[in-house]
């Protein structure tokens, strides 16, 4: 496999803020029997929202300040989880306010949009206002936020998913306005504007949850696999493991850079101090921004039969559920949900997990719970200094594999360049005029 060489690849590494609700009281898995989809709206706050997005979005800024190559956000609705019903609206602001690092939207639920070609639009937009930074994800969406908060029916939910990836695929592709007329969307006129900088298409990752089906889409066009998982990189690697089997049995390269995985991370100067600062907004993750009422997680029909017989989904999900409902500190550095020490244990085991998985890419989680801002911000620049320039090159075969990357314009507008022109030289009317 010959890969493009002009520009040098390393490991890469997204700063991922979920934005978790921080206000669950003590007592929310007690009285209540999910985070998401019935959770009592009363329980949130405008205004406290107000502060939590803005610090929420200053950290995602931060990181890329500290070189983190990415800065990602996702969708979910009704939840306490993530308070990110439109990840478009924070990647807006954040292609206005970064200027180098990619804006990963891991993603659009591509089965909720009628029609969906406002999925290909809206991240045309992103792609167009960053100067060609976009990482498009393309996920199916959970069964809470696909078919409990916006009732699509279970057993037609991948269906709907396969025709809208169709449709956005065909809006950036074709230079004339042409028709669709799908089982689910039917469009006389499909004439997308804007187009995406990036051609053919941004790079596309596929969020993965289980299902084993993700594994073949992802290969037949040569996306990104992107396991997203609580359950960490130890129990992950049998689904990875399943991943690579895949790669290999399409006779397709095995590029680590095909593969990313999400981990939640926290650094400290030493291992003691991680859990002092980080155990209780961890565990207050765990405990209650994870607890989903089952008959929500996996309703009749959403799973295809592969994957239930595969059975891999079922093994994660009964092992995570045993761990989620009696936790401690231990359990979860020790089962591999959690990656947390000083810069030297994070290292070592960050080794292991992109070594044994896999990895060309990891989307590091290093906002948890109710983690105060000052706590994210140390754990951030410790791994920025510290642990990442130790992992980036532990690839070198692979140097030069952009496939799975983003190309953006070299002379691209950079917001704060256009903002400091301004100010120094304010139009006046009579220019305005002239």
């Amino acid at each position: 496999m010959a890969f493009r060489t002009n520009v040098g690849v390393a490991v890469k590494f997204t700063w991922f803020n979920l934005m978790p609700w921080p206000d669950l009281p003590d007592d929310f898995r007690e009285k209540n029997r999910s985070v998401w989809v019935d959770i009592p709206s009363q329980l949130f706050d405008p205004v406290t929202a107000n502060r939590v997005y803005n610090e929420y979005m200053d950290q995602l800024e931060y990181a890329e300040e500290l070189g983190f190559d990415g800065i990602g956000c996702n969708e979910h609705h009704q939840n306490g989880y993530g308070i990110m019903p439109s990840p478009n609206v924070i990647a807006a602001g954040l292609a206005r306010r970064t200027s180098k690092a990619a804006i990963c939207v891991i993603g659009n639920s591509i089965a909720l949009y009628n029609p969906p070609i406002r999925v290909a639009e809206e991240f045309a937009m992103l792609d167009c206002i960053s100067g060609g930074r976009l990482v498009a994800g393309f996920p199916v969406g959970t069964p809470m936020d696909t078919n409990f908060c916006y009732g699509q029916i279970p057993a037609l939910t991948r269906d709907k998913y396969y025709e809208g990836h169709e449709l956005i695929m065909r809006a950036w592709a074709e230079d004339e306005p042409f028709a669709f007329d799908g089982k689910y969307n039917q469009l006389r006129y499909v004439n997308c504007w804007p187009k995406p900088i990036q051609q053919p298409h941004p790079p596309v990752y596929i969020p993965g949850g289980g299902s084993i089906e993700t594994w073949d889409f992802c290969l037949d066009h040569d996306y990104n696999y992107s396991y997203l998982s609580f359950g960490g990189y130890l129990a992950g690697k049998k689904l990875l493991d399943g991943y690579w089997d895949q790669v290999a049995a399409r006779d397709k390269d095995d590029s680590p850079y095909r593969a990313a995985f999400a981990q939640i991370i926290a650094v400290a100067d030493s291992d003691a101090e991680a859990e002092a600062l980080y155990a209780e907004h961890i565990l207050y993750f765990f405990n209650r921004c994870l607890h989903v009422y089952p008959g929500f997680s996996d309703p009749p029909g959403y799973r295809t039969i592969s994957t239930i017989k595969a059975g891999v989904l079922d093994q994660l999900r009964a092992e995570n559920m045993r761990v989620f409902s009696n936790l401690t500190w231990k359990d979860l550095v020790d089962g591999g949900y959690v990656i947390a020490g000083s810069p030297d244990t994070v290292i070592d085991r960050m080794k292991e997990m992109i070594t044994t998985l896999r990895l060309g890419h990891v989307f590091c989680l290093m906002h948890n719970g109710n983690q105060p801002d000052w706590k994210t911000r140390y754990s951030t620049k410790l791994f920025a200094e510290k642990v990442m320039p130790q992992l980036r090159n532990m690839w070198p075969e692979y140097d030069g594999d952009d496939r799975w990357w983003i190309h953006p314009l070299e002379d691209r507008v950079r917001a704060d360049e256009t903002m400091a022109a301004a100010r120094r030289h304010p139009q006046l009317p009579t220019e305005a005029a002239e």
